[in-house]
């Protein structure tokens, strides 16, 4: 029998605030397993970083509980905090140092060995750049490098706080390839946030997503599809729209100008609606399913009617 891995981040009906009436996360229940590569996502504004900033001890919760590493946050937040490597915003890096030389500067901060920095150095990517000054890297090589800072406490768990703002289509790619190798290779569990579901989707395996300070949707990258596809549509287009509409109630018509659309999960229903319309003496010159692709099932949950 298969053991369940243990859980490294659970949140317990998780509320916070920063003024009385200004209440920014409520009854946040997150749940990250070890070995995930975990997708928070969110609208700007939505909790997320503040959600990691209370995972990390930077602020003083205030309702509800924090357990990482099966532990919980309060009282072994020096233990727990050991075992995380964290990159939220813009790192501080020297610009006239070369790589190796900014991580020396916080190497013994970590207690980490010359033998780590040259490690996270090739983790990275990084191990062949020399002497030449960061000031002179690109967005994504500079990224890579914050990264590499984060990893020198060899942590068992990453978070990174929209770690691809900015970056350029190459650079994501070569993002996605490091979190594929620290996931697959280095065994790092790691929560990513990002505000734009496409740049991270190929990244992860499970999405929590946060909108308003709440929770609408938690489970694995495969769970979200599923939702999406209860949401297909299909476009129509007969010789009487009208009659149509009338027709197939059952399915939540609605008209879009020369176009029906109507709900539909799969395949049998698509042929069950054309035959309906076809026993009703329908010409029908379009049955088209729309694309109904992660991003937009996002932007559905996400939007203000959601």
């Amino acid at each position: 029998m298969m053991l369940l891995s243990p859980t490294v981040i659970k949140t317990t009906g998780l509320y916070y605030q920063f003024s009385h009436n200004v209440k920014v996360l409520a009854d946040i229940n997150l749940q990250v397993e070890r070995g995930y590569v975990y997708g928070f996502l969110g609208p700007n504004g939505s909790g997320k970083t503040t959600t990691i900033r209370l995972l990390l001890g930077l602020l003083k919760g205030q309702k509800g509980t924090i357990e990482i590493f099966e532990q919980e946050l309060k009282s072994n937040r020096i233990n727990i905090l050991k075992k995380i490597g964290s990159l939220l915003e813009s790192p501080s890096l020297y610009g006239h140092l070369s790589a190796q030389e900014n991580l020396e500067v916080y190497r013994s901060v970590y207690g980490a060995s010359k033998a780590r920095v040259v490690e996270v150095l090739r983790m990275v990517g990084l191990d062949d750049t020399g002497h030449k000054p960061i000031k002179n890297y690109s967005l994504g090589m500079k990224q890579r490098l914050a990264i590499a800072l984060a990893l020198l406490p060899n942590p068992e768990l990453l978070i990174l706080d929209e770690p691809t703002n900015g970056l350029d289509p190459n650079g994501i790619i070569e993002l996605r390839e490091l979190i594929k190798n620290l996931n697959e290779e280095e065994g790092i569990t790691l929560l990513i946030s990002s505000h734009i579901l496409a740049e991270v989707e190929k990244m992860v395996s499970h999405i929590g997503i946060i909108v308003k300070g709440q929770m609408v949707f938690q489970g694995s990258l495969r769970e979200l599809n599923q939702l999406g596809q209860k949401g297909a549509k299909l476009s129509l287009h007969t010789s009487d729209n009208e009659a149509a509409l009338r027709i197939l109630q059952d399915y939540k018509p609605e008209m879009l100008s020369e176009m029906l659309t109507v709900s539909c999960q799969d395949t049998t229903q698509v042929a069950a609606i054309n035959r309906r319309l076809l026993n009703h003496n329908l010409d029908v010159y379009l049955l088209q399913p729309q694309k109904n692709d992660l991003e937009q099932l996002f932007m559905d949950l996400t939007s203000p009617h959601a």
